[in-house]
């Protein structure tokens, strides 16, 4: 029996064929076949049965693409010690940063190690030059952070805070640079039509500004010497 010239089996084939050289044909695919099946249902099993084993595998084609099984090449700045920064709100800004391994190494298992740090350093508006060196602050960080948001209020709400981050680890009594984010500038607060309120834009009261805090030195000792 022939089915096709190219060796599918077509239905005007099938349909030339008896009931028993259907039903064995079904036997010889593997297709259970129950008694008194009619013919056209025993027709759509072997056509659906062929369908099947005609479509290509996908084991087929990973092993004619050989590239699939290739090792992938690494990015040129895979592991590198960086500190980038992503501006939310004109209060909050989201930090984050990698420490290449090798560094990892040499700080974290010497004697004097103390932890990582994160510095905020204001700028002087348009420039790269800081403004005091007095006026920044620090955040320690865990050894297993990756990531950290913090808030910026000191800045004036007129004009736009300009800042760099830095990254270092503390060794004994000692502070090294590990890296430093590009300059950024926080949004501003008040706009040129005036005061930017919570009414008037959203992104005010979204990033908690009538409610955020902020503790000055002075603040601090007036209430060490209260308790």
């Amino acid at each position: 029996m022939d089915s096709t010239s190219n060796g599918q089996i077509s239905r005007h084939w099938l349909e030339s064929l008896s009931t028993p050289e259907l039903v064995k044909l079904a036997e010889d695919f593997g297709i259970d076949i129950p008694p008194g099946l009619e013919r056209i249902f025993i027709i759509e099993e072997l056509l659906l049965e062929n369908a099947y084993l005609s479509e290509p595998k996908i084991e087929e084609e990973i092993q004619i693409i050989p590239s699939y099984t290739e090792s992938v090449v690494l990015p040129k700045q895979y592991n590198i010690s960086f500190v980038e920064v992503i501006i939310r709100d004109p209060l909050w800004a989201y930090v984050f940063w990698e420490i290449k391994s090798h560094d990892r190494e040499l700080h974290e298992n010497t004697d004097d190690f103390n932890g990582y740090f994160l510095r905020v350093i204001p700028l002087i508006d348009g420039e790269n030059a800081q403004k005091s060196k007095e006026n920044f602050f620090t955040v320690l960080i865990d050894k297993d952070d990756s990531a950290r948001y913090l808030g910026f209020a000191e800045h004036s709400p007129q004009t736009e805070g300009r800042y760099i981050i830095k990254l270092g680890v503390i060794r004994g009594d000692s502070e090294v640079q590990i890296a430093v984010s590009q300059p950024f500038n926080m949004p501003r607060l008040i706009d040129s039509t005036g005061l930017c309120g919570p009414d008037s834009n959203p992104l005010i009261r979204l990033s908690g500004a009538p409610d955020f805090l902020t503790i000055n030195s002075t603040d601090r000792e007036s209430r060490v010497k209260r308790q």
